[in-house]
């Protein structure tokens, strides 16, 4: 009867501690997703075809959120426990951003930075103009997409560089769109111009009513590579499509 009584303690003990090994392991995990999604890297997702062909409806990509430093918008949630930025770093032009929405920071949307504080922005005949120079475009093959119906369209691509160097595909939908001609934005001090590189098919920084111009405190990080990317507006959970669904040529490729 003892020997079975110190048996029985015995096993509840190495339970017990079991237990209490699972729960540590339970909260490290936790902690560890923490940290890694607060300081280090962010997943989202692409919702529409305003960066077309940068990012594609069904991307998966992972967002640096060291890349400019840290504002009460890098926390979960977005408590606002601080204001500013905490080692802050500007954005450069032609970086993608993530960011919340001036006009309702509950929204996450994903821009090119175009324009820094100070400059002089302007759409002339769907050509960009910064502070009163036309940005360098050159026109190349034809953007090719297949929509909902399985039809193939064909859209007019341009490659555009801007003055630091940096290059990218932009998309013309239609000729003279409503934001080819605007007047001159003029980028206000710690904020920035954000456009979309599917030019007639995106609401920016073009869009003063809507997202206007962007604090730098409502920058959440750059965005830095493809993990992930499904065609045909498939789910992640829809793993039996997966196989049709996958594009496989832009798993782990880098954001231009």
């Amino acid at each position: 009867m003892q020997k079975n009584a110190k048996m029985s303690v015995t096993l509840e003990a190495k339970r017990k501690a079991i237990g209490r090994a699972d729960i540590a392991w339970v909260v490290a995990a936790f902690v560890l997703f923490f940290a890694f999604r607060t300081f280090l890297f962010q997943p989202f997702n692409i919702p529409s075809g305003s960066m077309e062909d940068t990012l594609l409806v069904g991307d998966y990509l992972f967002v640096s959120k060291y890349s400019y430093g840290y504002s009460h918008y890098s926390l979960p949630f977005s408590p606002r426990i601080f204001s500013g930025r905490i080692w802050s770093a500007e954005p450069q032009r032609g970086d993608v951003v993530v960011f919340r929405l001036p006009k309702d920071d509950s929204v996450d949307y994903i821009k090119r930075v175009i324009g820094l504080p100070g400059d002089r922005i302007q759409m002339i005949r769907g050509v960009l103009n910064i502070n009163g120079e036309p940005v360098k475009r050159e026109r190349i093959d034809d953007f090719v997409d297949t929509d909902a119906n399985g039809a193939t369209m064909r859209v007019k691509r341009w490659r555009e560089t801007l003055p630091n160097g940096v290059s990218y595909t932009t998309l013309e939908l239609v000729e003279n769109g409503f934001y080819d001609n605007t007047p001159v934005y003029e980028v206000p001090p710690g904020h920035f111009f954000m456009m979309g590189d599917n030019r007639d098919n995106s609401t920016d920084s073009r869009v003063l009513s809507q997202v206007g111009y962007v604090p730098l405190e409502n920058l959440i990080g750059r965005a830095q590579v493809i993990f992930f990317s499904i065609r045909g507006g498939l789910q992640l959970s829809q793993v039996k499509d997966w196989a049709s669904g996958i594009r496989w040529e832009r798993v782990f490729s880098r954001v231009h």
